[in-house]
């Protein structure tokens, strides 16, 4: 072949070689701009529709009584499609939305920032500012036409009508990543329940997002509704919640904790549904609505009373005596002890002045006598057999059997409250005990667990399970805040009995001995002329401060319509403040309001100024 003839062939190949680099590239690029990178195609679609979410109205809240609680008010985000936007006066504008120039200039930077914003893209709608006032809203409406690539979105905000319940209604905020990454229904910037009812039932509160595909014309202006709106989806609302909660009774537990740390839980016992849960310091719940949320949430995260934790639900405090009902029925299920077993108290246990100490009373003494006295020693003893009795096999067996019957009757476990944040408290076990004291443990190392004091924690909510189990001889419901859902059944969790294996009879024994500590002994505030009230105080020691106050019972005797606790903290012997405040609730919810001959107690727990104990 000639030289000229090998050339021009190989001319040719590099000339088919280029090609087909050439045809490959468009074919790489065409793939890129339709699988890979869908931003050309949202542009494309961008300049003839405008997809505007229509957000539905959040369910409202309403209390047992039909109150409306928690509703919903018109706001405006103003958002921008930041490929739209076309040079404006931007001192106008952020005159016209109070703002510096500084502030929004930082805005359009967090927006554009991937790091910060990781849904941006600039075909897309994105938020610049939440929840502006009528004021702001009303003139910027007059002057959008100004500046294009703006626009206003409507929402809705909550309003309260009480300032009550905010531990139990909780609040609502933007979505974070997380939120985002869970569940593909949220997008930046969509509201969501962080606390309370309004987390808990969020699927049912939050409806159904609704779209409205808007015309373009070719110079990106709105010209009306595509192909008459056939396209378009409307919102469906969320579902409206009936709470447990009395809110008057909420509101007068309350005002009653006003200075003080703590909390009040009431149950009815028959359904197991919250008629009260008050904790101690306490916040409004329009502080977390409209564009000071950050800065009202910051001062509230730094109180040192620590406002924002439900102590109902997150304190993790020892029972006190109270516990002493709960050792009670576990000695005479476990056959340590019978109603009329008697044990000696000389001043504490062991006899003559050892520790734990007990108060002067009558010795020997029975069961019903010992709650009613509420004596240390006759607990220490019933847990001190226990432990001992050979029936176990080893003091870790009847440990663990101990620990058991705890659980059963709502103790070191969850009890499944229908709220976010439940702790469980701590029922400790043999291998607590072996790895605390290297397998070296005798009846003596625990021997505080017996009156609710060394290792044990609960919770106030627990303690008030404990008074409705009691009053339901020995079975109680998983405790709940909402009684009804719109159009919806409430999980089966909360309407099926949990026994916890003791049985009815013991459960007589120690009503007869909760009666008598309100008829004669240390709950004796709380003997109510008209009302049986059963009743067991606690006073939980601390070895730095002030002992805590607790209070637990349920009314009347027979066909208990109510169960309660109070706890507050740093407030001394449990008669002191706990039982005052528990008859005042008692009075309050089976009367409906204070007689005259308790008024004079209503002004003293209001007036009664405990939370300087605390720091």
């Amino acid at each position: 072949m000639s030289p000229n003839l090998l050339n021009t062939e190989k001319r040719r190949n590099w000339i088919i070689i280029g090609i087909c680099l050439i045809f490959l590239i468009y074919l790489i690029q065409l793939f890129s701009l339709q699988i890979v990178d869908n931003n050309y195609k949202k542009w494309a679609e961008n300049n003839v529709f405008f997809k505007k979410v229509r957000y539905p109205s959040r369910g409202i809240l309403y209390d047992r009584n039909n109150n409306l609680l928690v509703y919903n008010q018109p706001a405006y985000d103003l958002m921008v499609v930041m490929k739209e936007v076309e040079p404006f006066d931007t001192l106008t504008f952020c005159n016209i939305l109070n703002i510096t120039e500084l502030q929004f200039r930082k805005r359009i930077e967090d927006i554009k920032n991937r790091s910060i914003n990781p849904g941006y893209s600039p075909y897309l709608p994105q938020f610049v500012l939440t929840q502006l006032g009528n004021k702001e809203y009303g003139i910027l409406q007059e002057s959008l036409y100004k500046f294009p690539g703006f626009y206003i979105q409507n929402r809705t905000i909550r309003e309260y009508t009480y300032s009550n319940a905010a531990h139990i209604l909780g609040y609502i905020a933007n979505v974070n990543k997380n939120n985002l990454a869970e569940d593909k229904y949220y997008a930046q910037n969509d509201y969501i329940g962080k606390t309370g009812v309004e987390r808990s039932y969020e699927t049912y509160l939050r409806g159904e997002k609704g779209i409205e595909i808007l015309l373009r014309d070719a110079h990106g202006r709105i010209k009306g509704k595509y192909e008459n709106g056939i396209h378009d989806t409307d919102p469906i609302p969320g579902k409206n919640l009936t709470l447990s909660i009395d809110i008057e009774l909420q509101k007068y537990g309350e005002e009653l904790l006003q200075n003080k740390l703590g909390s009040i839980v009431m149950i009815e016992p028959s359904t197991g549904e919250v008629l009260c849960m008050a904790a101690s310091p306490t916040y409004d719940p329009s502080l977390f609505v409209g564009r000071q949320f950050g800065a009202n949430f910051l001062e509230l995260q730094e109180d040192p009373y620590r406002p924002l934790i439900n102590r109902a639900l997150s304190g993790q405090y020892p029972p006190g005596s109270t516990f002493k009902v709960a050792q009670g029925l576990v000695f005479l299920e476990e056959n340590i002890i019978t109603a009329s077993t008697m044990y000696t108290c000389y001043n504490g246990f062991p006899p003559g002045g050892g520790k734990p100490r007990c108060h002067a009373h009558g010795s020997p003494l029975n069961l019903l006598h010992a709650i009613g006295t509420s004596c240390n020693a006759y607990f220490c003893w019933g847990l001190k057999n226990m432990l001992d009795n050979k029936k176990y096999g080893t003091i870790k067996t009847a440990m663990d059997t101990w620990k058991e019957r705890m659980e059963a009757q709502g103790f070191g476990v969850k009890l499944g409250i229908d709220l976010p944040g439940e702790a469980s408290g701590l029922i400790p076990d043999s291998k607590f005990y072996n790895k605390l004291y290297n397998n070296r443990w005798n009846p003596f190392t625990l021997i505080s667990n017996a009156i609710g004091q060394g290792e044990v924690t609960t919770t106030p909510l627990q303690i008030s399970n404990l008074a409705a189990t009691v009053a339901n001889r020995g079975y109680f419901y998983t405790p709940h805040v909402v009684k009804a859902i719109q159009d919806d059944a409430l999980d089966p969790v909360y309407s099926k009995r949990r026994e916890t294996g003791i049985q009815k009879e013991h459960y007589e024994s120690v009503i007869e001995g909760m009666r008598l500590a309100v008829t004669s002994g240390t709950c004796w505030q709380a003997n109510l002329p008209d009302i049986e009230v059963c009743g067991k105080t606690g006073t939980v020691q601390n070895a730095k401060i002030k002992d805590h106050s607790v209070f637990m019972g349920f009314a009347p005797k027979d066909n208990p319509k109510v169960a309660i606790v109070v706890y507050v903290e740093n407030a001394g012997f449990g008669s002191k403040i706990a039982v005052p405040i528990g008859r005042l609730m008692l009075e309050k919810y089976l009367r409906g309001s204070i007689p005259e001959s308790s008024l004079y107690l209503e002004q003293e727990m209001k007036n009664a100024i405990i939370l300087n104990n605390a720091l």
